[in-house]
């Protein structure tokens, strides 16, 4: 029976906190939250008139005005249409508020309206969410505070990882990984109705107000950041592919792979992932000022594939892993490049040697007379075709051409 009659006093005090800091003049609908969504004004008081707002009429001050009156954080997006258009009527005044507005209606606005406003230039916001963890080394550890107006710890009563597991999913830290209690003075908290965050609502909506001394502190399962990956060789360096994550590093050279993370709890240690077309290998190392290099003394074919970091750590009794991008390495083979710019220059120098002395061969076959006669007819004509000529005339007996001169006729003009 008394859980019934807390359970009712909870519902009825939800209620009440609800319509106290609920807004009743803008709203974010078609969103994931009560934090984001596309924003609507209502127009009309008595008829409950809703219109969406033109995002040539807001700005970032605007937005400010807007997620503090709906009791979240700062605006992280805006954009027009980002949560789907919406058919008229859309309210055409342009808001001029200064930021430090605690409404929206507040705020001065143009006098006139305007004519037009283009499809899909609906104001689509997104405000910071109103849950948070402070105090720890991570943004997925630490104290619970919701912000409902104002932003307080969370009592703790007896919470289960299930219950907390909504926190996490809230916070997009993964899952819960242990729940424990804070001790400290009296103070204003916010109690969290289990049944409410179990069913999928926002922490913010599950709040009623109370005083403890008693606080949650929160660790979820993204409790690490992501780890960075890096490679560097020994030769001329790296080079990235297509501004895309595939290195090249050069056969026979020297390249080590690093993996390093900001600093956040001590120890740890890293384990590099290899994986190729036919096997997977792991190295690990332990984490030395935060980072680890993984040498490789001779690159090869067989070092291409696929690379990744993966940093562990066992902190408040739990292991917790991380794991980096995955980089892409490709071994290039220089030497059929370096052989071939050898052979080529050698086979070239060796044919116009050959060349040189075929045609100086053949052209000491010649009688003296007639190379004098070739030469100061034949001037500008390539030396070894001439020679071929002559080789028909005296050393092969082929007959000479027609038209051409005879022996004797070359004897009777020679009297």
């Amino acid at each position: 029976m008394s859980s019934v009659v807390n359970d009712v006093w909870c519902l009825f005090s939800l209620s009440i906190v609800s319509s106290i800091i609920s807004p009743d003049s803008v709203r974010l609908v078609t969103g994931t939250s009560l934090c984001s969504g596309r924003l609507e004004v209502k127009t009309n008081q008595s008829i409950q008139r809703w219109s969406s707002v033109c995002e040539d009429d807001f700005d970032q001050q605007d937005a400010e005005v807007v997620c503090r009156e709906l009791g979240c954080g700062a605006p992280s997006v805006l954009q027009g249409a980002l949560y789907g258009e919406v058919e008229p009527p859309m309210r055409t005044k342009e808001f001029q508020c200064g930021g430090h507005e605690s409404a929206l209606l507040d705020c001065r606005s143009s006098g006139s309206d305007r004519n037009t406003c283009s499809p899909g230039k609906a104001v689509g916001l997104t405000c910071s969410e109103s849950v948070r963890l402070v105090g720890g080394a991570s943004r997925c550890a630490g104290t619970l505070e919701v912000k409902q107006g104002e932003w307080r710890p969370v009592s703790y009563s007896d919470w289960s990882l299930k219950r907390a597991a909504a926190a996490c999913r809230e916070l997009d830290c993964g899952s819960a990984v242990s729940v424990e209690r804070e001790e400290s003075s009296d103070r204003s908290v916010w109690g969290i109705w289990s049944d409410c965050a179990e069913s999928g609502s926002v922490l913010r909506e599950c709040a009623t107000s109370s005083s403890s001394s008693s606080f949650l502190h929160l660790t979820c399962s993204d409790l690490l950041l992501q780890p960075n990956i890096s490679v560097s060789s020994s030769m001329v360096g790296v080079s990235e592919v297509d501004q895309q994550e595939v290195f090249q590093v050069f056969w026979g050279s020297n390249f080590t792979i690093s993996c390093s993370i900001q600093p956040q709890y001590p120890g740890g240690s890293f384990q590099l992932t290899f994986t190729s077309s036919d096997s997977t290998h792991s190295y690990t190392q332990p984490a030395v000022n935060h980072s680890a290099h993984f040498l490789f003394p001779a690159a090869e074919p067989a070092h291409q594939g696929s690379y990744s970091c993966v940093y562990h750590l066992y902190v408040f009794s739990h292991n917790f892993s991380s794991e980096s991008r995955v980089l892409s390495l490709s071994v290039m083979d220089l030497r059929p490049l370096i052989i071939r710019a050898i052979l080529l220059p050698l086979i070239l120098l060796v044919e116009i040697i050959v060349l040189y002395f075929y045609c100086r061969a053949n052209r000491g076959q010649l009688p003296y007379k007639q190379k004098n006669i070739d030469l100061q007819a034949n001037r500008g004509q390539p030396p070894c075709r001439q020679n071929n000529i002559e080789l028909d005339y005296y050393n092969l007996g082929v007959p000479a051409a027609e038209g051409g001169p005879t022996e004797e006729e070359g004897a009777q003009g020679a009297e």
